[in-house]
């Protein structure tokens, strides 16, 4: 996986949860008799935290006051695995406190007051910016992003480097140039019932105004809409996610489309598996059902099955896909991190060598079973894997019992046999991005002709 480094401003984030059973005597408001408290990074710092608990490494450039705030964000991204870049911010670290009964956000507490002065930008926030593969700038109005040596770099990263910039209503204006801007529908300033027409007429404006290749405007259960130049408009339909908490979607499907542009994915493959990712996040209860699962899902040696329970026994998602992955290329790789940005671990279902000879033929595969499952073990986006000799994975499945079964987009759903057997527990099966002209076949045909 490739590093990336995100721009932006961080908070703290706490969620108090209790019930309610009466209301305060001496004024009409609900008394909540808190049982429990979370903390996470907000922001910029919730998008950086996404990402990480991908598997892939990053860098956050931001600005933390020096107080318990600052401090204990610090904290929780360090725990993450996040490299923080910190700019210094004079001021306190901004807050936010919901108080919740149950699942119901009932108040929501501010702390940290009016936007101030952020330090500048230190000699390895500028190094991390001009080195990485990919930046999100997640802008929350807060300073970091008007920082003329945060503009300043992110001004002079080439052209091809793909930055992923979502904007904020207070925040400064994209810098000309950026691959994708991704405002929601009151970002966009569009209406809550804006039409298709609407909102692409508003992105072709915002992409005019902004200088940007591509802006895809969010609409929360209805997708996202993606507008690239003089191209026909993308619509992306955002599978069900029921009322769940919308908390930190937006940060979800940003770090997931920054993160597959990184790694050389389109940016309608990218924004298609960064709305997949979205609609799942939200499913599993979004930033408010985030749970640190102990030790991080992968454990060198685990059962995959038992790795399953432990997710699921933590309120996880368990996603699944599976292939013969004879020559791994940056199709599969796409793919399946596109299907880990869907939960909160990924098992592998491989074809064993036997099962692979029967569908593909005498001459393959062209590696053992064991050297594909090293391969595909060695990617941090794979928590664990399992072998399976049959033509197909339904026996390991109905053992496995993902709640997600995923396969690239060069699959339809509807002839994917395995989809009938997840919905018997309650499973979905989806199809994702899939890297166009990569293919194990073509790779083949490509060495024989070279060969010649």
């Amino acid at each position: 996986m490739n590093r990336l480094v995100v721009v932006g401003d961080v908070l703290l984030d706490r969620d108090l949860v209790g019930t309610v059973s009466r209301m305060a005597p001496d004024a009409p408001v609900p008394v909540i008799d808190v049982s429990s408290g979370t903390s996470r990074p907000g922001g910029a710092g919730l998008a950086a935290l996404l990402a990480a608990r991908d598997g892939r490494p990053v860098t956050l450039v931001t600005a933390l006051g020096a107080d318990a705030a600052g401090e204990e964000v610090a904290g929780l991204l360090a725990g993450a695995g996040v490299e923080v870049v910190d700019m210094g911010l004079p001021g306190r670290t901004p807050e936010k406190v919901r108080a919740k009964a149950g699942d119901r956000p009932l108040l929501r507490l501010d702390y940290g007051g009016a936007p101030s002065a952020v330090g500048p930008l230190p000699v390895a926030g500028a190094r991390a910016i001009a080195g990485a593969p990919a930046v999100l700038v997640a802008d929350y109005g807060r300073g970091v992003t008007s920082e003329p040596g945060v503009r300043d770099a992110l001004a002079r990263l080439p052209k091809r480097r793909p930055v992923v910039w979502d904007p904020h209503p207070r925040g400064a204006d994209p810098i000309p140039g950026v691959r994708v801007v991704t405002p929601n529908r009151s970002e966009a300033g569009l209406p809550e019932n804006a039409g298709l027409a609407a909102v692409t007429e508003r992105a072709r404006h915002l992409a005019a105004k902004w200088s940007a290749a591509g802006v895809a405007v969010t609409l929360g259960a209805r997708g996202a809409v993606l507008v690239e130049g003089d191209r026909p408009p993308l619509a992306i339909p955002a599978p069900p996610a029921g009322r769940g908490d919308p908390c930190g979607a937006g940060d979800r499907f940003a770090s997931t489309t920054a993160a597959l542009l990184a790694d050389g994915a389109l940016p309608s493959e990218a924004v298609t598996a960064g709305v997949a990712a979205a609609s799942a996040f939200v499913a599993a209860g979004a930033a408010g059902g985030l749970r640190e699962l102990a030790d991080r899902p992968k454990r060198a040696g685990e059962d995959p099955f038992s790795l399953a329970e432990r997710v699921r026994a933590a309120g996880g998602t368990v996603v699944a896909t599976g292939g013969c992955f004879d020559l791994v290329h940056a199709g599969h790789v796409s793919v399946l991190e596109a299907a880990r940005a869907l939960g909160d671990c990924l098992i592998v279902c491989l074809n064993s060598d036997d099962s692979v000879r029967r569908l593909k033929g005498a001459g393959r595969p062209l590696q053992h079973q064991a050297d594909r499952s090293r391969v595909l073990q060695a990617l941090g986006c794979v928590d664990g894997l399992v072998i399976f000799d049959e033509d197909t994975p339904e026996a390991v499945l109905d053992k496995l019992r993902p709640d997600v079964w995923a396969k690239g987009a060069d699959y339809a759903l509807g002839h994917l046999p395995e989809a009938a057997l997840l919905a018997t527990w309650g499973g979905q099966a989806v199809v994702l991005p899939y890297l166009e002209g990569r293919s194990t076949t073509r790779l083949l045909q490509e060495a024989t002709s070279r060969a010649r």
